[in-house]
């Protein structure tokens, strides 16, 4: 578009950078559990947007960091099953913690990670946005591209699987 701004300009794609690097990474974030992952795909995100750049209208660059980064994500959770295929994972170190309650948080932890995972992920997505990032439906709406009834939807849903559960939201 002639006169619009370019994103291969340093303070425009730096501004896009500022403004979605932290969205985009706990987008990622909530979705697979692990920070380096979701960093790691998050500055690749901005790696692909910057090599797309004379392709991406800058009205389009936040969708597009989004969709890149879910296709990132959903390409590890692919090469992740083959390894976990044909590895197994590490024990666990014990330390010098009292061993009953160690015991205790380690099942704790991981009880509210399964309901968490059971969680389906479109509702797992707008649950942690809204309950860990403090986001508000419109928020949520506004970032995921979709209308604000769809997140009190997803949320409902995630809340119904969590209260079965009996965990202390």
């Amino acid at each position: 578009m002639e006169g619009a701004p370019n994103i291969s300009d340093p303070l425009l794609f730096r501004s896009l950078f500022t403004q979605y690097l932290g969205a985009i990474r706990n987008f990622i974030y909530y979705k697979c559990g692990d920070l380096q992952l979701a960093e790691d795909i998050a500055q690749e995100s901005f790696i692909r947007l910057w090599q797309h750049a004379d392709k991406v209208p800058e009205v389009k660059a936040k969708s597009f960091l989004y969709r890149v980064a879910n296709n990132l994500y959903l390409d590890q959770v692919k090469h992740q099953k083959v390894v976990l295929k044909f590895q197994q994972r590490p024990s666990k170190q014990q330390d010098s913690e009292d061993p009953a309650f160690h015991l205790e948080v380690q099942e704790y932890q991981a009880f509210i990670e399964r309901v968490i995972s059971e969680l389906p992920e479109k509702s797992r997505v707008v649950f942690l946005m809204n309950r860990m990032e403090g986001l508000t439906y419109q928020e949520i709406s506004d970032r995921l591209e979709i209308s604000v009834k769809a997140v009190e939807k997803r949320m409902h849903k995630a809340l119904i699987i969590i209260k079965k559960h009996k965990l202390p939201i």
